[in-house]
């Protein structure tokens, strides 16, 4: 399919233009499968870092403070009609807030129940839930086992590393709550509810020490988020000229520490995508690789919305003009943010598509691409950062699988001797791409 020219000189890019444009050029979007639901609005730790509160956006402050069972109700009937529509048979929902413990025990079972209900035994619904660790018990685990409710945890690592950031109004740490919650839900009858770890990188913290802090937890899964930021607000620490990439190296030594271990002791969501879009297979989450983007956020009153993250880049962004009551969630896939995040390699700017790592690194996190005036038509404000974790990570499979560096093809993925697709990229050698700088329009 030819692809029509994007007008990334109009701010802000993505508009309804472009989106008629690729439809009229055969463009179909995929359907969702995924749904965070915004069960509390509010939260009971004051994070500095803080993308839903401490951002661009203030949007939180006009929500409800609980999801009222009618939304509920209305969004689960919305779930089960798009799941049907499109003979979807497996999907996900998490639970999230705010803190979304704060909404209760009563209106989270009810939640999960009517969910279930609604998607019918035809569907595999996974549901889990996303929070801080605070007001984990035995009590409310037992109770999330019983609803089938897997537990995510956030928290940074060892106390000095946790604390610094997460803590409460009143300036109190939050660590010894959340570690003793961590220590309950990572043994005995509570251990198949852990779903696993995030961790937002701290360019103070010693990586390797911050991984094997996390690691005393025995996680299924650790995912490093990287801060998030924009061209004119950037993260901390990161350098706008790309001489230095302080993010490569923080994470390039956890990549040693967790790749260089006889047996896998946990796994990395970041390094674990890294490492299949390299052999050739498709990555799992938004902020790596080009795989469509298929989930979507229903906010405390049933408003539809895109990612949270995108509250960084201005405010207002991460809305659609779109609701539960009124409109359906093929809808929603029609909204040019959401449309934009399907479209691969085509939804990137030409500086991206001309560099040969952008089938691995995907343009980076679509948030992290915003500058005025040309909106998300930029590359991530981490392309010189992702670009070197690249190479240092391609180099080291290079060395170790030099039989599929050699014939241009990846070892199987799936336990097979068939290889995966598409053709991976260990035998570019050092083909680096030229990172976008500060002062490249």
């Amino acid at each position: 399919m030819s692809r029509p020219p994007l007008r990334h000189a109009e701010p802000p890019w993505p508009t309804a233009a472009d989106v008629a444009a690729r439809r009229a050029a055969g463009w179909q979007p995929y359907p969702l499968d995924s749904f965070v639901l915004k069960v509390h609005s509010r939260c009971d730790l004051a994070c500095d870092y803080c993308y839903m509160y401490r951002a661009q956006d203030t949007g939180w402050r006009r929500q409800p403070r609980t999801m009222a069972p009618a939304t509920v109700e209305r969004t689960a009937h919305r779930i089960a009609e798009h799941l049907a529509a499109h003979g979807t048979r497996e999907a996900g929902v998490v639970l999230h807030g705010g803190e979304p413990l704060l909404a209760g025990d009563r209106a989270l079972a009810d939640t999960v129940r009517r969910l279930r209900a609604a998607v019918g035994d035809g569907v595999r619904l996974h549901v889990s839930v996303q929070t801080n660790g605070v007001r984990l018990t035995p009590q409310r685990l037992d109770l999330f086992g019983a609803l089938g409710l897997r537990v995510g945890v956030s928290t940074d690592g060892g106390r000095a590393a946790h604390d610094r950031h997460r803590r409460g109004a009143d300036g109190r740490g939050s660590h010894a709550r959340v570690s003793a919650a961590l220590r309950l839900l990572a043994s005995g009858p509570y251990r198949p509810l852990f779903a696993g770890l995030l961790c937002t990188i701290d360019l103070a913290n010693d990586p390797v020490r911050t991984y094997e802090e996390l690691l005393a937890y025995a996680p299924p899964v650790v995912d490093f988020l990287l801060p998030l930021g924009t061209w004119h607000g950037p993260p901390p620490g990161v350098d706008l000229t790309g001489r230095r990439t302080p993010y490569a190296d923080w994470l390039w030594a956890v990549f040693e520490r967790w790749y260089g271990t006889p047996v896998k002791e946990t796994a990395v969501r970041l390094l674990d995508d890294l490492m299949a879009l390299l052999l050739g297979a498709p990555a799992r989450t938004e902020s790596l690789g080009l795989s469509p983007v298929r989930y979507a956020v229903v906010e405390t009153d049933g408003a539809l919305a895109q990612d949270d993250a995108l509250r960084t880049a201005y405010d207002g962004a991460a809305r659609t003009g779109l609701d539960v009551w009124r409109h359906s969630f093929d809808t929603l896939l029609g909204h040019p943010g959401i449309a934009a995040r399907q479209w691969g390699a085509d939804g990137l700017c030409a500086h991206c598509r001309a560099c040969a790592l952008h089938r691995v690194c995907g343009g980076g996190h679509f948030a992290t691409r915003y500058r005025r005036p040309t909106g998300f038509a930029n590359p991530s404000v981490y392309c010189a950062d992702l670009a070197e974790l690249i190479r240092r990570v391609r180099r080291r499979l290079a060395a170790d699988l030099p039989g599929a560096a050699r014939r241009g093809e990846p070892p199987a993925v799936d336990g097979t001797d068939r290889p995966a697709r598409p053709v991976p990229v260990l035998d570019r050698g050092d083909d680096s791409p030229t990172p976008m700088t500060a002062e490249v329009g």
